[in-house]
């Protein structure tokens, strides 16, 4: 988002507010009143990238449901205490929806002014206190978390929780499989060789791409988390947590498919941390839809073409 303030003679800020430039505006306009071409568009260079073989492709389209092992008969109990929790107002176990982020946000706001405190999202908080905030933001209230009454280290393991309690990790199942083949895009050397080195741009313009293709409210969490992830990183010297070790605490709430354990994950669990750490760190380039993409947006609209600079 880039902003700016028109002004005229006599006029402040406080009367006139900014102009909000939004660089993906055409892109989002073709979401809402073209989705067949939209999705045709983004599949297209989604599948120029990675290799998606028609099981996975299905998959990612919702047209089956994903290939992954359960723990037993965890996932029948699960749904059916899900069911039973699906009260007035409630906010944790549920599917995510604005209103849910609406009220989960009081505690990323929270968070985002004690980035300093030393093992954030590590320590776990006091399971007392943290039931009753539960209760609270079940219940619809506003919360006055400045009033100390609860301590970060409370509010970080409970906002772990309410993503852990999501019927699906917040990347989605159907995600799952496109993530792996994510984290295995290398660069070629010159003889044309796959190396083990990280192609971090057709990595990050894939997740761009994959992105876009997420429910409108698992992307509004997603970015949310990232960006506080982010900044919590940015402050390691302080709070001793960097990206990978955030990476260790959220990878099974946001990448890892539900009923699935360390075990089960054994040979991809290396992988998944590290592509946890991986959307940490670039964060704030993977909610900008790829410069092309936005190109044949806006010409779909306008009919017109401009130099791109460089």
């Amino acid at each position: 988002m880039v902003t700016h303030c028109e002004e005229s003679p006599g006029a402040s800020y406080s009367v006139r507010p900014p102009v909000i430039f939004n660089p993906d505006f055409f892109v989002e306009k073709l979401r809402h009143e073209n989705p067949d071409a939209f999705l045709e568009l983004v599949l297209s260079n989604i599948t120029r990238l990675i290799d998606l073989p028609g099981t996975e492709f299905a998959q990612l389209l919702g047209e089956e449901g994903p290939k992954t092992p359960t723990a037993g008969n965890g996932g029948f109990f699960r749904s059916f205490n899900f069911l039973k929790r699906k009260d007035k107002g409630v906010v944790f176990g549920t599917p995510l929806t604005e209103s849910c982020i609406a009220q989960i946000y009081q505690l990323i706001e929270y968070l985002s002014k004690n980035l300093h405190v030393e093992g954030l999202f590590r320590v776990p908080g006091n399971s007392v206190r943290q039931h009753a905030l539960k209760e609270f933001l079940n219940s619809g209230a506003d919360v006055d978390l400045e009033a100390g009454d609860f301590h970060p280290n409370d509010v970080a393991t409970l906002l772990k929780t309410f993503l852990g309690e999501l019927p699906e990790p917040l990347l989605t199942h159907r995600h799952f499989h496109v993530h792996l083949k994510i984290a295995d895009m290398t660069l070629f050397d010159e003889q044309g060789n796959k190396t083990s080195v990280p192609n971090k741009e057709r990595q990050i313009e894939a997740l761009q791409l994959l992105f876009l293709l997420l429910p409108q409210a698992n992307r509004s969490l997603l970015k949310l988390l990232l960006d506080l992830l982010y900044h919590t990183a940015k402050q390691q010297d302080k709070n001793k947590m960097s990206a990978y070790n955030l990476a260790l605490m959220f990878a099974p709430h946001v990448i890892w498919p539900r009923h699935m354990t360390a075990g089960d994950l054994k040979d991809n669990l290396k992988k998944l941390n590290n592509s946890m750490a991986f959307l940490i760190k670039h964060s704030q380039k993977l909610f900008r839809a790829p410069v092309y993409l936005r190109e044949y947006a806006r010409v779909h609209f306008t009919g017109t073409k401009v130099l791109q600079s460089k």
